[in-house]
Formats: structure tokens, sequence, C-alpha cells
């Protein structure tokens, strides 16, 4: 029953595909980033054990005291967790190596793919007032990616503009509807963006008509391209959008992310 005490909750977006490397952690730094530059107040959870959310947005190892395996073995509270970015309105729940073993130290777990789901309902989130948490997922279908989904309103899911994506999408999309059908019947997908796009590319524009036929408005019209600009900034550990905010990349995210809010708003 909802609490009418309480601020409205933000809208939970996990950002998933099972494949590596297809701009997954990028999305997330960067959509929180210009999400947060358009004036929401963004949470980005950082639920891969790789930990590059957490180093892209200026987190050093020594300084992750507590991580999303704390909060979802529930050792710790989310507000113990939280710690913010040098990005105004932005704040991050980081993660470390220790992730990794969550899967196994979870398996006795009755609630193990509620755990997530719960710890982003305590009252301590409330403090923070946010419009949007996202949850940067591993690149896998595993329990954590689960807890995600579970924990999740919706999906998005970045596309790399190469051959067999589509296929991948497919095993993905099967992931949403068994856990819609049983542990979150409100889960839905978001939206497909196209990443690492070249439209002097004919491959990137088969992609594109093909995703475009098979899901329709899914496809957000934003397509994120390849700029180098979007792959250096990790290293200076600064979303794209303050390293270098006049690049191609930043403006296809301030892109994204108004599209996003209108979607919402409409």
């Amino acid at each position: 029953m909802l609490d009418p005490t309480r601020p409205p909750a933000p809208r939970i977006i996990a950002i998933a595909n099972q494949k590596g490397g297809v701009g997954k952690t990028t999305t997330s730094i960067n959509l929180a980033a210009a999400l947060a530059e358009s004036g929401k107040s963004v949470l980005l959870v950082d639920l891969d054990p790789q930990g590059n959310a957490s180093t892209g947005l200026g987190i050093d190892v020594v300084d992750r005291k507590l991580t999303t395996y704390d909060l979802l073995l529930e050792e710790a509270e989310l507000d113990a967790v939280v710690v913010p970015t040098q990005t105004k309105k932005l704040w991050i729940a980081p993660s470390t190596t220790d992730l990794s073993s969550a899967d196994v130290e979870l398996v006795s777990n009755e609630k193990r793919s509620y755990l997530l789901r719960d710890a982003l309902r305590q009252p301590a989130i409330d403090k923070f007032a946010l419009d949007y948490i996202l949850i940067d997922c591993p690149p896998s279908l595993n329990l954590l990616t689960v807890n995600a989904m579970v924990a999740a309103d919706s999906v998005l899911v970045p596309l790399q503009s190469e051959f067999f994506a589509l296929e991948g999408l497919s095993q993905l999309m099967m992931s949403v509807r068994e856990v819609r059908q049983t542990a979150n019947q409100d889960l839905r997908i978001e939206g497909v963006v196209l990443t690492m796009y070249d439209r002097r590319n004919n491959l990137s524009l088969q992609v594109e008509e093909d995703a475009r036929e098979a899901l329709g408005d899914l496809v957000y019209s934003t397509q994120i391209p390849r700029n180098v600009r979007v792959s250096e900034a990790p290293s200076f550990a600064l979303p794209v959008l303050e390293y270098d905010t006049l690049s191609k990349g930043s403006q296809a995210y301030r892109s994204l992310a108004v599209e996003m809010i209108e979607k919402h708003s409409g």
C-alpha cells in the first residue's frame, strides 16, 4: 500500500544487455549525467562487479567503503552506500569485484530476487528526492540482472549497430517476459537505444531499419554515434558531457535524456 506521507517514488530503469561491449555502462554514466544536467535528481546503481560505472564517475576503489554488495546482502543502509559524484544532482551506489560472489552467496536466500527492490524502497531514499534511478547491469542474465529487473519499472536496452545484434535482443526480451510473469508484472521495455552508430556504415543503417521494423516506437529516435570523446571520457573519470561538452557524443546523450523525459511526461 502506498504511504501518502512519502514523496513520489523515482522512476527506476535497468540498463541491460547480456552482450558485453554494447555501450551499456557508457550509456548508464552519460544518460545519468544528461538527466542530472537537465535538472533531474539521479541515482546510478552500479550492479556490475567490474565497477566501471563507479570508476567512470570518479569514485576510487579505496573510497568505496560500502557498495552494492553490502546493500544486497542486507549489511548496509541505502544512504550509507550512496555517495555524491562530481556531477551536480548525480549520486552513485558504487560496486567492486566483491559483487561477483553475490550469486553464490545468495543462492540459499528465499528473497534473493527481491533484495535490490527492497533496498531501493527504504525510507532513507526519500532524502535524495530522486527523479530517476538507473541500474547498470552486468553483461549477463544472472541473479544480479534479475534483481535489477525485479526492482525496475522498465528496461532500457543499448543495442550495438552490428551483425547479430537483434538475435541477442530476443533472449533479453524472453528474460523480461519471465520476470514479468513471476516477480514483477509491471515491468516493461523502456526502449532500445542504438549505440556505436555510424551513419556512413551500411550495417548501422540496416540494423536500425531492422530494429525499427521489429520494435517500432520502442526504438529511440536518438542514436549514440561512434565518438572518440565518448571513449576517452572514462579514463578521465568524467561523463563525456563534462569531458567535452560540445562533442557529438555529449549532444547525443542530451538528446536521449530529453527524449526520455518527454516520453515520461507525455
